[in-house]
């Protein structure tokens, strides 16, 4: 308590523009410029010094226990700090929050989505959405704390708005490497239920292992539903890059379908395809690419692509 009291009676004898300071070189690089309460009491604030601060329009609150050192318009990170500690005890950045916290690119997220033990109590806030977890899955000891990649993953994917932001939300991760494939399998199969259930049931051994998988959506079976001509399958072909097996061949019509899975997208992915749909143009193929989580989304869209490239090439079918 003396120690606090000599700390109180230093920053008592600063001027305010001297507190300021202090307070912008211990905490106002943390968190996006958000700041506890209690931190600043650490410091040796007293409530009223912080206060008179908020009142002279230099520091804002942010909630009952944060105030933000940089201006009235929070920071994304200092949006996020807020969110938890005003939330309630145990609480975490959860879904795509936790995404993008972990480095998610190419996302906007409006909301920020907080998870809870179920049975706390909370304080809503506006721009938060909170989450309340019988399981609350496997958690990091970032500050603030968020939950792991592949349980933000699949939360994520259940908190979108439609299926096509949630598969985009699953095939990011693992595309930008936030979360291993092998880990979202596994978290995948030991939940027991999701409010997406089916569609990711088809869509996270996709994503996870790729053309592999292909065999899950059977695309002859596809085809054969719409009337298109039965193709075949892993055919193989000698090109610049040796031999290749080609995901879908309608060797009647030379026409060729690359059903694209994730790893398809992610480093240098797109050269080596892009070196194989040149080789198949050169060789006089009519070639499509189509991502497989497409075939989840828009099924029919890219069904119709096929059945013209095979219009073009002689088929006189009336599929699709």
């Amino acid at each position: 308590m003396a120690r606090m009291g000599d700390r109180r009676q230093a920053v008592r004898a600063l001027t305010p523009a001297e507190r300021r300071t202090l307070v912008a070189d211990k905490l106002g690089a943390r968190h996006g410029g958000a700041t506890r309460l209690d931190d600043l009491y650490a410091l040796g604030l007293t409530y009223d010094q912080v206060m008179a601060e908020v009142s002279a329009g230099r520091w804002h609150r942010l909630g009952r226990r944060t105030i933000g050192l940089l201006g009235p318009g929070p920071s994304r990170e200092a949006s996020w700090a807020a969110a938890v500690w005003e939330s309630g005890s145990g609480a975490v950045l959860d879904g795509a929050s936790s995404l993008l916290m972990a480095g998610l690119r190419s996302w906007e997220e409006s909301l920020v989505h907080v998870s809870v033990p179920r049975g706390t109590r909370t304080r809503p806030a506006d721009g938060v959405r909170i989450h309340h977890q019988r399981r609350m899955g496997r958690t990091l000891t970032t500050d603030p704390p968020r939950s792991a990649p592949e349980v933000a993953t699949l939360r994520a994917a259940g908190w979108a708005s439609s299926d096509r932001q949630a598969l985009t939300l699953v095939a990011m991760s693992v595309q930008q490497r936030l979360v291993p494939a092998d880990r979202l399998l596994r978290e995948w199969e030991a939940i027991q239920r999701h409010p997406r259930g089916a569609l990711l049931s088809e869509a996270i051994p996709l994503v996870c292992d790729g053309a592999h998988a292909l065999g899950e959506l059977d695309f002859a079976r596809v085809c054969r539903r719409r009337g298109l001509p039965e193709p075949s399958r892993q055919e193989v072909r000698h090109t610049s890059q040796g031999l290749v097996y080609l995901d879908v061949w309608f060797d009647r019509y030379g026409v060729h379908a690359e059903i694209n899975g994730a790893q398809h997208y992610a480093g240098l992915g797109p050269v080596a395809d892009a070196r194989r749909r040149n080789d198949r143009t050169l060789a006089s193929d009519l070639t499509l690419e189509i991502p497989v989580l497409g075939l989840l989304v828009d099924e029919a869209g890219f069904l119709a692509q096929v059945s013209q490239a095979l219009r073009q090439r002689g088929w006189k079918g009336r599929g699709v």
